[in-house]
């Protein structure tokens, strides 16, 4: 599938999603809550597409991120489908559907991080170019963690629906840990994936330069 094929595609997927999330949501605050991040970044990737169109694969989780937001938004992340079927089969004593959440808000950052230095000549290096993308997705995370905190505070007892602690006194902890994991699993299980990816771009000479720079460093 052509890059703006599949980008046009995702676009549609997450524009339908908006919409049909927006019919009847468990609760109207924590759905508009939930779905800013993804209605904010998407006509800003459209935007910064023609600039400087990111690898398919990003694309692609960035979508997943955005899906998985909006319907967090819809049905509140405690009460999420997806999480209850994951709970009865893992046999958990909570739905983890925010957990799932936080472990792809790992994921993404870690590989935009990676992605935007090594396209722009910046090889730090094979132990310190995984280290800082893990460090600039962590960073993202506490960023969004104070972000709750502070809506926690605005909402007083109508922030419950927009945490989704279900009563975990750790939650913020647990939610960070999930994001370390998503952010190591890209720097080690995705970065081949995420090579392939990024050669396919249509300046190939250029990141296929960048990518063996990163390997030959190694």
């Amino acid at each position: 599938m052509h890059r703006k094929q599949l980008l046009r595609i995702l676009v549609c997927l997450v524009v339908l999603a908006l919409v049909a999330s927006a019919i009847d949501p468990h609760d109207r605050t924590t759905w508009l809550l939930e779905i800013l991040p993804a209605a904010i970044l998407l006509p800003a990737l459209i935007y910064s597409h023609q600039r400087f169109a990111l690898s398919s694969l990003l694309y692609l989780l960035l979508a997943t991120q955005a899906l998985g937001l909006i319907a967090g938004g819809h049905y509140s992340f405690a009460r999420v489908p997806l999480g209850f079927w994951l709970q009865d089969w893992l046999e958990l004593s909570r739905n983890p559907y925010d957990r799932l959440g936080h472990f792809i808000q790992g994921v993404v950052p870690a590989l935009i991080a990676r992605e935007l230095l090594l396209r722009n000549g910046h090889a730090l290096g094979r132990h310190l170019l995984p280290f800082v993308c893990v460090c600039m997705a962590m960073t993202l995370s506490a960023v969004y963690e104070l972000v709750e905190w502070g809506a926690a505070l605005a909402l007083g007892q109508g922030a419950e629906e927009f945490l989704g602690m279900q009563g975990d006194q750790w939650d913020t902890q647990a939610d960070m840990f999930c994001a370390l994991l998503g952010a190591l699993t890209a720097m080690t299980i995705l970065v081949p994936l995420h090579n392939r990816s990024m050669a396919a771009i249509n300046k190939p000479n250029r990141v296929r330069s960048d990518v063996q720079g990163e390997t030959a460093i190694r």
